[in-house]
């Protein structure tokens, strides 16, 4: 009976493994019968959907002026280590130059690679799984068309465990949507346009919310705030309950300028960011601005370091003049 037992449980065991490594799978959104929709792209409209989507922010070469040079490796800490954003330049060896246009898509709107593994989501596929189809190949013939840069940077810089990836999988399952955003028929176009920009191709929410123990966003703090993930400050709530005050072109002209209503400028990462909107057509600008200022209200997170409130004097200072990134 004991051996029979162990058996029992061995192949219990065996069963759970098994059916966890099928679970976890890296699951691409689209297959070979889709590549073709992902080619023959507007380079035009593509460079609207990079300059949206941040790319050059993470992608850029650091260390030189030219934010189309996209060698990758600059070093973005966070809470489970330090990674480096990979080459996406044009390059056939070092970049993405090899690539059709279904795995960019498949990178981007489901978080894996054209190898078949998963990337980790310091790369916000979960908010880039909401695009449009379109304009990933949009995407794509504009960064075909860009400048190669030879070179890949360092690896990511993660302890055991975290250098498994399969496990990521099951994050996967838990926080990662792919569900694509449904115009709201009761808004107008300008809405629609901006909650498609803010939420799925800008990513506002990936910096301006607090996350759980997984690294996920919490919903409650969406838009509403959170620690800088890099562990340097605290990002603002840009909900109405911190900035319901503002007027749409007040956002606009901190979307173009950087100055924001009391004549002060945005800084740290924030900067680079109004570098990409600064750039976008002003009817783009104009539609985030109206997204965000009809965000609910959310009250802002109390700030917190491993675990524990920072000190009330420097909460106040924080939650006083608080910078936006």
């Amino acid at each position: 009976m004991p051996r029979r037992w162990a058996l029992v449980g061995v192949l219990a065991a065996a069963v759970l493994i098994a059916a966890g490594w099928v679970a976890s799978a890296p699951r691409p959104a689209f297959g070979e019968a889709d590549a073709a929709r992902f080619e023959n792209g507007d380079a035009e409209r593509g460079r609207i959907i990079f300059l949206a989507g941040e790319c050059a922010s993470c992608h850029a070469t650091p260390g030189q002026g030219d934010r189309l040079r996209l060698g990758g490796g600059m070093a973005l800490a966070s809470p489970f280590g330090t990674f480096r954003p990979p080459n996406i330049s044009p390059d056939p060896e070092d970049g993405i130059g090899r690539w059709r246009g279904v795995d960019l898509a498949n990178a981007l709107m489901a978080g894996v690679s054209p190898d078949g593994r998963h990337y980790y989501p310091a790369l916000p596929y979960v908010a880039y799984a909401r695009m449009r189809p379109e304009d990933i190949a949009d995407l794509m013939a504009y960064l075909r068309g860009l400048p190669p840069a030879a070179g890949r940077p360092p690896p990511h810089e993660l302890s055991f465990p975290l250098t498994l990836r399969r496990p990521i999988g099951f994050w996967k399952l838990a926080f990662l949507d792919r569900s694509p955003l449904r115009p709201d028929p009761s808004r107008d176009a300008a809405w629609n346009r901006g909650r498609y920009l803010a939420e799925a191709v800008a990513h506002c929410a990936e910096c301006h919310s607090s996350r759980n123990g997984l690294g996920a966003i919490r919903g409650t703090t969406r838009y509403a705030g959170g620690p800088d993930q890099e562990g340097t400050g605290f990002v603002p709530n840009i909900t109405p309950a911190r900035i319901g005050g503002w007027r749409r072109d007040e956002l606009v002209t901190l979307l173009t300028t950087g100055r924001r209503p009391d004549g002060r400028r945005v800084g740290s990462s924030m900067a680079d960011v109004v570098l990409n909107t600064a750039a976008l057509p002003p009817a783009d600008r104009e539609a985030i601005a109206t997204y965000i200022l009809s965000l609910p209200a959310r009250p802002t997170p109390s700030p917190r370091r491993r675990g524990r409130p920072l000190n009330a004097r420097r909460d106040r200072r924080r939650h006083r003049a608080p910078r936006p990134r």
